[in-house]
């Protein structure tokens, strides 16, 4: 192999090898949360902004993707604001809101999907464990119609399945529920970490 071949070779290695460091970064981040977070609380909060959060006690499903991601240099509830301020009409309407709200759109499954979606981190929906890593960010529709989402784990379940780090009712929690759900979102975070490691 050709030096500039061999070059090309090594770069686009290494490139992989720190998203991939990234992954664990995140599952560690969102396991963080368990025992930590112990209620779960949908309520309508004014956060602080940037940066806002609720109480590290409660929250929802979304709330343990916001403060995974935090850790990893990406403030989701900026990020999503700033994307819906030049481009509100991209995101979903089921609240009938006619302006973006700092306060709670970060917070809601569809946005966090529309988001995702928007910086180019979905993923095909498989029913295969094997194509579900570390740190992928997965969304469900629940039997009563609502939507939850989660973090995939390092850890799989007896038969094999990745466990899932999440916020159902009880606070975080690491469980297997991949596949207890139809999965209606698979995305694959690319986290400003990742891309100033390289």
């Amino acid at each position: 192999m050709r030096a500039p071949a061999r070059l090309a070779l090594l770069l686009l290695l290494s490139c992989v090898a720190m998203q991939a460091a990234a992954m664990p970064a995140l599952v560690d981040a969102a396991r963080a949360q368990v025992g930590v977070t112990v209620r779960y609380d949908p309520a309508y909060v004014r956060l602080s902004y940037p940066g806002g959060d609720v109480p590290e006690d409660r929250g929802v499903c979304t709330d343990v993707i916001v403060r995974a991601l935090r850790t990893q240099g990406l403030d989701l509830q900026r990020a999503v604001h700033e994307d819906m301020r030049t481009a509100f009409a991209a995101y979903p309407r089921d609240w009938g809101a006619r302006a973006p709200d700092r306060n709670i759109d970060h917070r809601r499954v569809p946005n966090q999907m529309r988001w995702f979606e928007r910086q180019g981190w979905q993923r095909a929906i498989s029913d295969r464990p094997a194509d579900y890593r570390p740190g992928d960010i997965v969304a469900w529709r629940l039997r009563s119609g609502l939507l939850h989402i989660g973090i995939v784990s390092d850890r799989r379940s007896t038969a094999g399945t990745p466990l899932i780090l999440h916020n159902i009712a009880r606070g975080t929690r690491e469980e297997d529920l991949l596949f207890a759900h139809p999965v209606i979102g698979r995305y694959r975070p690319d986290l400003p970490a990742a891309r100033t490691a390289r």
